[in-house]
């Protein structure tokens, strides 16, 4: 299981039905020889909003185009619903799909253009009729139904595009990076529409994404990839505050390294002592033994800006000596970008109206403070 190869950490609240897609040893090569896919496991929930999140060339799409059927798996099996999927062609597999380029029929109206799947399937024109009127009044876009594609904005266009995959009434709905080509301020307004819509219509949907910012907002569970395997399978919170690797904990969100030598293992923590000599304490997620070298990961906001002597217990358990860099405004709060000796540059998250902001000055002194539990140190 996913668990076993994955370090997925899943709780009954993780699962929102029965298993309705499985996974089971999926292996993907085009040329023979390197796999695109790796032995992948995993089972996807009935009503779930699962996205598959990674860099471009980890696998993710992929994945998703095999459970479409517009590509077919080199090993291992597919199952949907308890049936096999393996040489079901796309257009009987039941399920709706959204590409990136929406893949709307510019010489068919919006009507017609969300009906095709009805007509394909031989309903008839008075339920196709109706069935269209529903799925257009669901993405609230019913005005628009005798304008072409040309004359709709890219928002509008995705909301068409999401009305055909849900017209049939399709066991689950694929999405591959449907927000890519929108701005920035339309795509987050997408987002919020697209998870209002999966709550109110409890359809699965399985999502591909590079944008972990969206991933986060709209999942209730995310697959990291990376190079053909899934690194963790989890809830968002805990993708983000217990990543179980470093490349999980650099792709999530921001996250600051420091490298090391594991000094000593105690349970679940360790001591770290950096090159210049300071010593921090860690959850040893990586299993590391004493004597090895590792890396720590510590996000913005878990660091706080203290007075305190590097490698001495602060209020919070572990402190850092440095220097402010500079300020990068956010808007509701400032990164400082602080130096390290032998390290690389840091970032902390300030809230704006501290007061170490009024005296900040490059080359400054600064002490950072934070607790052993947010730091995670991987071998």
């Amino acid at each position: 299981m996913v668990r076993k190869l994955h370090c997925e950490e899943e709780t009954g609240a993780m699962k929102k039905g029965d298993v309705i897609v499985s996974f089971r040893g999926v292996r993907k090569t085009y040329d023979g020889e390197s796999l695109v896919v790796k032995q992948l496991d995993l089972d996807i929930y009935q009503g779930e909003f699962l996205t598959l999140l990674g860099p471009s060339g980890s696998g993710k799409t992929t994945c998703l185009m095999m459970l479409a059927g517009f590509e077919f798996p080199t090993g291992g099996e597919i199952w949907l619903d308890g049936k096999l999927l393996n040489n079901v062609p796309p257009h009987k597999r039941n399920i709706g799909m959204v590409f990136q380029n929406y893949a709307l029929f510019p010489h068919l109206t919006v009507e017609q253009n969300v009906g095709y799947p009805l007509s394909v399937r031989k309903v008839s024109a008075e339920e196709r009729a109706q069935r269209v009127n529903n799925a257009l009044k669901m993405v609230r876009m019913e005005s628009f139904a005798k304008r072409y594609p040309a004359q709709l904005s890219g928002g509008q266009q995705q909301r068409i595009a999401l009305a055909r995959a849900l017209v049939f009434e399709p066991k689950l709905v694929l999405m591959d990076e449907p927000l890519g080509a929108l701005d920035k301020q339309l795509r987050e307004h997408m987002q919020y529409e697209l998870k209002s819509l999966h709550e109110k219509l409890g359809v699965t949907f399985v999502y591909v994404t590079h944008d972990q910012g969206e991933a986060l907002t709209m999942s209730d569970r995310v697959a990291v990839f990376d190079k053909g395997v899934v690194q963790q399978l989890d809830t968002v919170d805990r993708l983000y505050e217990s990543p179980c690797n470093e490349f999980v904990a650099n792709f999530i969100g921001d996250s600051n390294r420091l490298r090391g030598t594991v000094e000593s293992v105690d349970g679940e923590f360790c001591a770290f002592r950096l090159a210049d000599g300071t010593r921090l304490v860690g959850r040893n997620v990586g299993g590391a033994k004493a004597g090895v070298p590792a890396v720590a990961c510590i996000r913005p906001e878990r660091m706080k800006l203290a007075s305190g002597i590097a490698g001495a217990a602060g209020q919070n358990g572990n402190t850092l000596a440095g220097e402010a860099r500079g300020l990068i405004y956010f808007g509701d709060h400032v990164r400082m970008r602080c130096g390290l000796p032998e390290q690389d540059e840091c970032f902390v998250k300030v809230p704006l109206g501290t007061d170490a902001l009024d005296a900040f000055a490059p080359g400054r002194p600064v002490a950072l403070e934070f607790a052993p539990e947010h730091l995670r140190v991987f071998a």
